[in-house]
This record gives C-alpha cells, structure tokens and sequence, in this order.
C-alpha cells in the first residue's frame, strides 16, 4: 500500500492525499481546491496529480471548498466512483459546490473580458455550476460513528471534529493479504468548546495518522473572551464611532457562529440597537441546512433553542439572498453590521462591501478568521495601507479589528488533546499536513513533547509505503 501526498503539503489548501491498495484500487483523501495563490492557484488546480477515471473513492471530511471544491473537476474529467462523507456534508456540499461551479464562470467571464482587451484568446472555468449539480449523484452520506462498507476489503468510521457541522475524523480499516491496517484521517480539528457543534470525539487506534496543523504554532483566546470582544467592536464600531462594521465570514460555519453569538446578546438584551445583514446567498441556504440537523449540535445549544425556536434568527437580523437587496446596503447612512463572504475576502459580495467602505474613517473591518498567505485578507490583517480590489487601488482607513478564537480549528495545545484518544506507541508514523511550513515545524517539536514519535511533514508529490 502507498500514500502519496498532492496538497494541503507543507500549506493550507488543496487537501488531496492518494491511497493506492496493492490490488491497485485508489482512495482518495479529499478533493479540495488550492486558494489565495492569485494567477498560480489556476495551474494548481488543474495539475491534479493522478487520474481521475482511476479513483474509486474519495473519502471526504468536510465540505470546506479546499477540502471539496475540486470534486466537479475530477467529475468533469471521467471521475465516477463514489464520495463518501457524513449526511449533513452531503447536503453542504449540494449548495457549496454549486455556489463554487458559479463563482468559476462569472470569475471567468470578468478574466476573458480582460483577455479580449489584451488580444488574447478566452479560458475555459475549470468547471461550471453544471459539473458541481452532476457530481452529488455520487455522493454517500452515512451516519457519524458508523462503519461504513466501501467494499469486502475496506471500511470508514467518521467521528465528529466540531470543525463544521458534519466534519469527520476519517479511520479506513483496509485488509490486504491478510493484515488490517488501519488510517486515520483526521481532516480538519475544531475546538473543545464550539459553540453550536459537539465537541471533537475520539476516534479508534489507527496504524498511521494524517493530521493538521494550522495553528500548529499558536494559541487562542478562551470562547468567552471572543464573545465579549465581538460585543465591544459591534459597540465601538456602530455606537461609538457610528460607522458600518464588515465583517468578512465563511458563509458556512463561522457566518452561523457570529449569528447565534448575536442572537444571545439580542436574548440577553445586550445587543446595540442596530441593524444586522448577513449578505451571502450561501449562508442563507447553509443556516438553513444547519437546522436540518440538530444532531450535529451541542448540549447548550440544545438548551438554547427549549425556550428560543430559531437561534439564527432575531428581529434585528435580516438575511439578504437577491443582488439588488445587496447594492441597497451600500446606500445606508446609519450605522449597521454586515456579515458577507468569504472570510479570504477572495471572492463573493464581501469584495464590494469592502471596496465601499474601507477607505472610510468611521468605519470597521472586523476579521474572524485565517487567511492564506497573499489572500486579501492577508493583506488587510498584515496592515497593507493600500490594497487592490477588482484592480482598483483602495486606501486602507477604516479601523481594522481582528478576533481569532472565532477559528474553526483547534490550537496546538486544543489538537494535542484530541489526539490523546490515540496511543502514541502504536502509531507507526505521523503525517502532518495543512498547515504553514513554520507551523508544522512547531507543532511537530510540541508533538515530540507529548510522545509521538516518527513524524513526516511531507512536501507535494512525496510517496510513502505503508508497511
């Protein structure tokens, strides 16, 4: 057996990692599309590594686009096994790829128009919204904590990470002349303490680990500490000052954590007297995708909703879903707080909001949430005084605020209490993926700390034999 690694290798994006079985079957770990590279991400994403007529099965974690997001691609180029995740990932991935097959047209379109000025010839997307709308018939969906039959030969187990609803510790039981071999992949780490997820379980002894690394070199705030910093910027931004607050956010995920937060302080009578949009098609249809599934939730939010029917909703809240209800917010002179995506700042109606205000004084950037090296948001949270918005130069005058305990992923210290679950002594070899070089590398010394031994931090391309 071999495992070959093909991204999210020594970065953030573009989780892709190769199983070939001895009898020549091939799973796939995550199909995920590589971000906020500006003109390589194109290339990146196009080389994929393998073939995609030879995958029988991709497991899939979660449906964060760099973890899914090149699902329609390899669908596009004769991929027609089967995609394997948990049922509240099916259903996200059902409208977060189609949103991502649309993006890759109209970003297209705006790129050709650019090209015929320049005299050059148009570039197909690398797949359209079609492609993401085919694809979903081969989707699996399967319960949490429940092995999962691929074939005679090999069985998954998800357990939930409290990364986003429906994300899953993969563990592939795989039984090759004889042995079983077990791996365990554990996509991306919430934290202990979410506040609409269950908390991260733990997952049966594996032979070898996969596993992340994005804060591999930091540490976060408590929870409560967030909440209250995000109730002193909503106060200082919209009150004090009387400006709008921006708040770039994953439609899916982080969008419904910043509404329940709000919604306590709206129940707590805490909440400023100001109107609230959360601007993003996706998360519309994603908050409602998440009550569809109340199993993915913890025990306070639970509580939460015994006297408070909809903990996404309140009356100060509106969610804005056509275009045109999208340029009105641009019009309002009063002070208000719009949430749009996406949390790069990449791509989506978050892009115009902020071409609208952020050369504006009196108003407030509030960002939540990673960014990749070179993303917008990047730049932005680095303090560039002047940034390029569709190839428009903007003077950076707003006040630029920043909370990071509003993260979905664990800390350092958060994943290495995770994997306690595992005895190290076992484990015949670690990989570590997804994440910055420089935090690999310092998380792999705090790993040594705590244990585990054999740890590869592979670059893309790197094969290994599984013993």
């Amino acid at each position: 057996m071999k495992i070959k690694f093909l991204g999210a290798a020594r970065e953030v994006t573009g989780s892709k990692t190769l199983i070939t079985l001895d009898n020549g079957k091939k799973i796939l770990l995550d199909c995920g599309m590589f971000q906020g590279k500006g003109q390589e991400t194109d290339q990146m994403n196009r080389n994929l590594g393998f073939e995609p007529r030879e995958i029988d099965h991709i497991i899939l974690s979660h449906a964060h686009i760099d973890h899914s997001g090149l699902i329609p691609y390899v669908y596009r180029l004769g991929f027609r096994g089967s995609v394997i995740c948990t049922n509240a990932t099916r259903d996200l991935c059902a409208i977060m790829l189609a949103d991502s097959g649309h993006i890759q047209e109209t970003d297209t379109e705006m790129h050709n128009k650019k090209r015929a000025h320049q005299g050059l010839q148009p570039v197909e997307p690398i797949y359209v919204k079609e492609d993401a709308l085919r694809c979903m018939e081969l989707f699996i969906g399967t319960a949490s904590n429940r092995k999962f039959y691929i074939s005679d030969h090999v069985k998954v187990r998800f357990t939930t990470t409290g990364h986003l609803l429906g994300a899953g510790a993969a563990v592939i039981e795989i039984t090759e002349n004889g042995k079983v071999t077990k791996i365990g992949y554990t996509g991306d780490i919430g934290r202990p303490s979410s506040r609409i997820l269950k908390a991260p379980e733990p997952f049966a002894q594996v032979d070898y680990l996969i596993t992340e690394a994005t804060y591999g070199n930091r540490l976060h705030p408590h929870l409560k500490a967030a909440e209250d910093d995000l109730l002193r910027v909503v106060k200082e931004a919209c009150v004090d000052r009387g400006g709008k607050l921006i708040i770039p956010s994953f439609a899916i995920g982080r969008t419904q954590e910043l509404v329940y937060s709000l919604n306590n302080f709206f129940n707590d009578g805490r909440l400023p007297k100001v109107q609230i949009y959360v601007d993003s098609p996706l998360a519309v249809n994603a908050t409602d995708i998440f009550r569809m599934h109340p199993e993915c939730f913890n025990k306070d939010l639970i509580e939460v909703l015994v006297y408070d029917d909809d903990a996404f909703g309140f009356n100060s809240l509106h969610y804005v879903k056509t275009s045109q209800e999208s340029k009105k917010l641009n019009k309002i002179k009063k002070p208000c707080v719009i949430i749009s995506a996406s949390g790069m700042m990449e791509a989506g109606r978050i892009k115009h909001h902020l071409a609208n205000n952020i050369s504006n004084p009196g108003n407030t950037i509030l960002c939540v949430g990673y960014c990749a090296p070179r993303t917008l948001g990047a730049k932005i949270i680095n303090g560039d005084p002047v940034v390029s918005i569709f190839g428009v130069k903007y003077a950076v005058n707003a006040t630029i605020e920043r909370i990071e305990a509003f993260s979905g992923h664990g800390d350092y210290n958060e994943m290495l209490g995770y994997l306690k679950c595992q005895n190290k002594k076992q484990i015949k070899k670690t990989f570590l993926v997804h994440g910055d070089y420089e935090a690999q590398l310092f998380y792999k010394d705090r790993m040594i700390e705590a244990g585990f031994g054999d740890i590869e931090i592979p670059q893309s391309g790197n094969e290994f034999v599984l013993e």
